[in-house]
Order: structure tokens, then sequence, then C-alpha cells
């Protein structure tokens, strides 16, 4: 697969920042103004305190959201973390909280652009490459803030924030989120970043071709470690050759079937990949020993409460929480209970046989491969048990109902799917269970495999065996 885009993080590759205490401690009357736009005062708080208060709560929400892959809302992060022994509400942050998060990373920290960027950047463009920014900032308007002060802001498009994503490297949603905006499946895309630990390992996971880290000299005190670059460079400079080697690859393709021409494979997710063998068994558990008063309407509650969940309009939490109160039960301890069975219940999963290893197989062969799921969870968490299982990194492109507020058989998602993998509907095809689902792949022209079918399911072909995908005429390479 050829490289068309490459992706640039920001702090520590496109600019260097760094900070001493004493630096903050200057700084800091910058937040004190802020603070006291909201009404909010701190007499009782030296700049010293101050300083080291946001310091020690910036440590803190990173050693979060490193195990959670979530951005928080600035107000959030300010009154959690950066401000947690003021007890400021984050309602009370509301209207400051994006101008405290653009201080934070503009103002107490010292950031320049390396001088070689920009040379870079036009001898890139030069190549035929898209250029892209995927960065974890807090701020909404930093990174564009920066690079238009830095003029280079006319280079990059798409710009993706995990402030506004509201997922954070190294998760590798945001990296395909970013191929999608760019229009590309993620084996076409590059990376450049300095941290293993977020930058290679998110490329890495999101199926990137080429990931790269630049070294840069801050250190958080972070283990950074987790994957394996390409390369390691120490400037922009040598990305130059890199590409030019990639670019100069002679990428061979496996002979096609002329009158098919399949060049994408696409698949549901649930039922097909993986399933769930002792599916409700821990909420059935948890609902034999209390007492429920269930709500008579409850089925449609359940089917109005799922839409909502897997179209991004409630968070799986809440979710849960409603499910739990259609039983009646309204004590805190016990819907916290309820809660942890259905995520359990839901995170029980196995892989259903013959798959990694037909996957695998079916990349090998030159198939573009993609996920159209309908979930209420972030799909990464679906990728994290595929990547146990050996096939986590193969996707060129998933698409999520959660992500895009749409479920299937609506004809957007199919529509993405295609045209990031850049495919005709008759070069794809689609392997899904439900009646719906595969009805909506057949109306927008796909070919159809069903597997694990519901009755009424139609479909092109039907196979018993996930292996047996290998066995068809339509996926075999001559």
């Amino acid at each position: 697969m050829g490289l068309k885009a490459i992706f640039f993080d920001m702090g520590g590759t496109i600019d260097t920042f760094r900070f001493t205490r004493q630096y903050r401690v200057e700084q800091v009357p910058l937040v004190r103004d802020c603070l006291q736009k909201a009404g909010i005062t701190t007499p009782n708080v030296s700049d010293e305190q101050l300083a080291d208060m946001i310091t020690q709560g910036a440590a803190a929400y990173t050693r979060w959201n490193m195990v959670s892959n979530t951005e928080l809302s600035a107000p959030e992060i300010w009154s959690r973390y950066f401000l947690k022994d003021l007890s400021i509400l984050e309602e009370t942050l509301q209207p400051i909280g994006e101008e405290l998060a653009l201080i934070y990373e503009t103002r107490l920290y010292i950031r320049e652009m390396r001088k070689e960027v920009p040379l870079v950047l036009s001898q890139i463009r030069s190549l035929g490459l898209k250029i892209g920014c995927i960065s974890n900032t807090q701020s909404t308007s930093q990174v564009p803030l920066n690079l238009e002060q830095y003029g280079i802001k006319e280079f990059f498009d798409p710009i993706v924030l995990s402030s506004e994503y509201g997922r954070r490297k190294p998760d590798p949603s945001i990296f395909y989120y970013a191929a999608r905006l760019a229009n590309l499946p993620s084996s076409h895309c590059a990376y450049v970043g300095d941290k293993i630990n977020r930058d290679i390992l998110g490329a890495r996971r999101a199926g990137y071709r080429l990931a790269v880290q630049i070294k840069h000299p801050y250190d958080n005190g972070e283990v950074d470690e987790g994957a394996t670059p390409d390369a390691v460079i120490t400037s922009l400079e040598e990305l130059l050759p890199l590409l030019k080697e990639y670019l100069a690859e002679k990428v061979v393709e496996p002979c096609k079937v002329p009158s098919l021409d399949i060049q994408a494979v696409f698949f549901d997710a649930g039922d097909i990949l993986y399933h769930r063998p002792n599916r409700g068994s821990h909420l059935k558990q948890f609902l034999e020993n209390k007492k429920t008063c269930p709500q008579p309407d409850m089925d449609a509650e359940k089917r109005r409460l799922k839409e909502l969940a897997y179209t991004g309009q409630i968070r799986r939490h809440a979710y849960y929480e409603a499910l739990i109160r259609l039983y009646g039960i309204t004590d805190p301890s016990e819907i916290e209970e309820g809660i942890q069975a259905i995520a359990v219940d839901d995170d029980s999963v196995e892989i259903i046989e013959g798959v990694p290893q037909t996957i695998r197989e079916l990349k090998s062969r030159g198939f573009l491969l993609g996920i159209i799921t309908d979930t209420a969870m972030p799909y990464s968490k679906k990728l994290n048990w595929f990547d146990a299982n050996g096939f986590g990194d193969v996707w060129d492109t998933v698409i999520s109902s959660r992500e895009l507020g749409q479920r299937k058989p609506a004809a957007t998602l199919y529509e993405l799917a295609l045209s990031q993998a850049g495919v005709s509907p008759c070069q794809s095809v689609f392997i899904g269970h439900k009646p719906s689902e595969l009805d909506g792949a057949r109306a927008m022209g796909m070919h159809t495999i069903a597997f694990n079918y519901e009755p009424g399911a139609q479909a092109d072909l039907f196979i018993e065996r996930f292996p047996d995908l290998l066995n068809l005429d339509l996926l075999r390479r001559q």
C-alpha cells in the first residue's frame, strides 16, 4: 500500500517545549488574572504554591489519562486536578476553562518551533503527500494558534485534537479518525512523534504504514516504551530521505480476479469477529439477589436506550445506569453494583475460532480491511481484544455508530468506509449476520457474505465457519 499522508505530533515534534519551576512561578500570575474573571481569588496561596499545585495536578492528570486515554474538558481538568486543593467547582470554571488551558500550554511552557520545520513541510508537500496533525492537548485553540504564529498552519489539514475528539493518543481511535478525515486507509499514512508510549504505539495499533520517533529532550518521568519505531531521528530534515525511500518502493499488488476485482473486505464486529458465550450472566446473577420491580414498558425502553447509546447520545456508564433503574433499583450502591455487572458481561468476549488466522491471511493477500460496527463503547476496547489475539493492527478503517451518531443500515456508515478505502461498492465485500446490516450493504451495491446469520438474512454467499472465507472464489487472489 502506497504512502499518501503524513501526520505530525505537535509538542516535542513540530515545536519543543520546556519549563523550570522558577519560570512557571513568574508566569502563574496570568492564571490568577484569569481566575479573577470568574470571581475566584486565592489570597492565601502564594505564586510558588499555585505553580506547584498546577505542576503536581498536571502530573496526576497525565497518570490518569495514560490509563484511561480520555481527554476531559478544560474545566474538568482544572477542577479535578490542577486546582484540586482549592475545591473549585467545574461549573465555576466553565466560562474560563479554555483560557486557562491556553495559558497552561502556551504561557507556562517555553515553546519554540524547530527551525527546520517550514522547509521540511514545503518539501514534503512537493512530494505529493497530505500533511496533518494529531495532538494531545487540553486546549482547543493552542495548536491552531501556535501553527499560525509559526507561519505554517496552511500546511496542515486535518488538525485533530484530543480536546475536541475526546480520546487521547495512544488510543488508536484518534489515529483512525485522522485517517478518515484525510479520506485515506490508515495503511497509507505515516506518523512522526516524540513519544513511544503515545505516538509510536498509537500509530502502530492503528495500522499506520510508518511510525517515526523524533528525539525531544523534555522528560516528564514517564516510562517511554511499548512499541518499536521504524526510525529514530533527531531533526525533521532526516525524515525526507525516509519518505522518499518509501515513496520509491514499487508496491507489487497481488494478482486480482479480473471479473470480480475485490479490493476491500468489511466486517461487522460482534458475532462475526467475537461473541459473548455467557451473554448477560453477571447481570442475571446480580438481579437474582435483588428485589426488583421492572417497568411495564421495559422492552421498548431498553430499545430506546440502546439506540441512544449506540448513536453516542448517552455515554456507556449512563446507559448502564438507566438499564439498572428499569428494574426499579434506586439504591446508589446497588446501581453501581449493577453497572459493574453489565460492564463485566460486555467485556467477557471470546474471539471466534479461526478469526485471527483468517484475517491475517486476507491481509497478506493484499485486501484492505475494515470494520463497520454498531457499538455503545469506544471501539478501541474492541481493538484491545483484537490486539490480544494478534489481529488488532491490520485494519485500514474502523467506522463506529457511536462516533457517527447513526447505526446500520444507514448508508452513511457504508459510504464512509468505501470512501476511506477508495473503492467502489462492487469492489468490496461486507460480512455480517443481521438481516438489516446485510440489506444495507447490498443496497449500496456491495457484495455480501452472511456468517452466524440470523433468520431472514439474505446475502450473496453464506458460510458456516469463519475460515471458509479463504476458500471463496470471491476472495481468492491468483
